[in-house]
């Protein structure tokens, strides 16, 4: 036994390390990048909408209803691309997702008056809802298992990126005349979506979703060309045959998501019950964590904290946007070394802590009219912490997870109403934030996200198994166990 490990030991390290496959890495990455489109506006509209507010003249809840819009409509996005990303591809319904989007952010560049900016809202929602739910369902069914969470959680990174991207076009355009800039700053979004809608035509289809097609020669070149050998093109390949052969009596070559919605939701298996209460799970703590809200406000919760200058504002916006990248930066490239529950439980612990900083930070500015310094400081280095510990865990985790977990049968309408429960809750609470904080104070705020975050911590213990280093055909095994069977 000693002697066959020393005589194979320099083989030994190629397949546990096996290099990045750069045809699957190029394909994630361009379809990831529609993830920007969300990110960007995240961060642009934080600093857009004081402009906005200022040269449109428009009440607070007319903000809260404008920022929020898009998060609600990307829901209707969410839902409908699980059915037409099964009847026309996943790579079409990426390019149908980035050109809605630029359709958006053409209306809102040019929008005369608030009716008009709702509109482009809406549309470049259903855009984001689309791409939330493809980007992920295209790169984790195009890429291996040793390197799949590194690829899936690529989305995560372009949101940050676009988060960065938006933070940084507030900084250089705030000294434009406000009925220009934020035109500009929300208008340029177009570029990046028309981009990538060109770009995606050159990528390769879903092996998978071919297969379901039944088109068993294209699915086969395409995995030949995303694998390392051709023994582990082989061994996919069929991997994905006999998934597609236990779909009970729905014939591949025809298949089209009739009858799945029912089987997920009405008459679910146990193990796909609690797939479905997992990937729900995760991406309502997500949203529930309050991240895009204390984005998109971050700017009104620092003026709170006495910090009145904008280019000293938006300077600070683009602090926490270098943060946030780095962070989950660091996140994808261990995501596959230390596996899903480390990171996510450590992210949501620091981010329990980093709310309650902030929390009493903001409780110390709140009460006191001189605005300490300390205070301040803690608040700024609390919003840093927070999205640096969410970048670190459940944001980039939540699109790799819920986008593995579901079998080939349901992966496409598992993941569209696990992301729209995201949208639905993103919506929620960023139409809702700056009208209970006025009510109860930030302070109070930060002290309910934290509790939250808490009861999240104990849902990812118990109830999400770890799946690195699993095929997505393995992954469905481990929900077949009691709950309480949780790899720790």
């Amino acid at each position: 036994m000693d002697s066959l490990e020393n005589s194979s030991s320099h083989d030994v390290p190629h397949p546990r390390k096996p290099v990045l496959n750069k045809y699957a890495f190029a394909a994630a990455l361009l379809a990831s990048a529609t993830s920007i489109l969300l990110g960007y506006d995240i961060g642009v509209m934080s600093g857009a909408i004081i402009f906005i507010k200022e040269n449109i003249h428009i009440s607070t809840i007319e903000v809260e209803i404008l920022v929020g819009s898009l998060n609600v409509c990307s829901l209707f996005g969410s839902l409908l691309a699980g059915k037409t990303s099964d009847l026309i591809g996943r790579r079409l319904t990426i390019v149908l997702a980035a050109s809605t989007f630029l359709v958006g952010a053409v209306l809102m560049g040019f929008a005369p008056s608030y009716p008009f900016l709702m509109a482009g809202r809406v549309i470049a929602g259903v855009g984001v809802g689309y791409s939330l739910m493809i980007a992920p369902v295209y790169t984790t069914e195009l890429s291996p298992a040793t390197s799949r969470g590194f690829l899936t959680s690529l989305p995560e990174l372009f949101i940050t990126l676009g988060i960065l991207f938006g933070y940084l076009s507030n900084y250089f355009l705030a000294g434009l005349p406000n009925r220009i800039n934020w035109r500009i700053m929300v208008g340029i979004a177009g570029a990046p979506a028309a981009a990538i809608g060109l770009g995606v035509l050159a990528m390769p289809e879903s092996p998978r979703w071919l297969v379901m097609k039944g088109r068993y020669g294209e699915a086969k070149k395409i995995i030949q060309k995303i694998s390392h050998t051709m023994e582990e093109a082989e061994s996919r390949f069929q991997e994905i045959k006999m998934a597609a052969s236990r779909m009970d009596s729905e014939n591949s070559s025809q298949f089209s998501g009739k009858g799945v919605w029912k089987e997920l939701l009405l008459t679910p298996s146990p193990s796909l019950r609690r797939i479905l209460i997992a990937a729900v799970g995760i991406n309502f703590f997500m949203q529930a964590s309050g991240n895009d809200a204390v984005v998109y406000y971050s700017p009104q919760v620092f003026k709170a904290a006495g910090i009145h200058n904008k280019r000293h504002l938006f300077g600070i916006t683009v602090i926490m946007g270098l943060s946030k990248t780095f962070f989950v930066l660091v996140s994808a490239l261990f995501l596959d070394r230390f596996g899903r529950r480390p990171l996510l439980l450590l992210g949501t612990l620091g981010m329990v802590f980093s709310l309650v900083g902030l929390g009493l930070g903001s409780k110390f500015l709140a009460e006191n009219n001189s605005k300490p310094t300390w205070a301040v400081v803690l608040s700024i280095i609390a919003v840093c912490a927070f999205l640096s510990f969410f970048s670190i865990g459940i944001g980039p985790i939540t699109w790799v997870y819920s986008s593995e977990i579901f079998p080939m049968k349901y992966r496409a309408q598992g993941t569209s109403v696990a992301i729209s429960v995201n949208r639905l809750v993103s919506g929620g609470v960023a139409m809702s934030f700056l009208t209970i904080a006025n009510k109860i104070t930030f302070a109070r705020v930060f002290f309910i996200l934290a509790g939250i975050m808490t009861m999240a911590t104990i849902f990812f213990y118990f109830l999400l198994p770890e799946t690195k280093g699993k095929t997505l055909e393995e992954i469905e095994g481990l929900f077949e166990d009691r709950p309480s069977d949780v790899e720790n």
